[in-house]
């Protein structure tokens, strides 16, 4: 393995982490379910994504995830729209 792979999967490892430790159990559920199920096939570019996402208070992200609050375009990418379907449609 090369410094790059190592890079990215420390990073891999410190978000699946975070996921699961948010500091309100709902959000644990939410983004610890969705990493487990996709942390390994996210691209670079999706690690970003998520990394930044997770920097949001917990009581927003969870009513821009439920569709109660309008989601800041910033956080509005394509890897948020897969955790919101991921969690309304079900694991795929």
């Amino acid at each position: 393995m090369n410094d790059e792979t190592n890079a990215l999967d420390d990073r891999r490892k410190r978000l699946r982490f975070h996921a699961w430790h948010r500091g309100t159990r709902e959000m644990d559920l939410v983004l610890g379910r969705f990493v487990d199920a996709h942390i390994t096939a996210l691209s670079d570019e999706e690690i970003s994504s998520l990394e930044a996402l997770m920097e949001a208070p917990d009581p927003e992200l969870y009513l821009w995830i439920a569709g109660t609050a309008d989601v800041p375009t910033n956080f509005d990418s394509p890897l948020f729209r897969k955790i919101v379907a991921f969690h309304k449609d079900g694991p795929k």
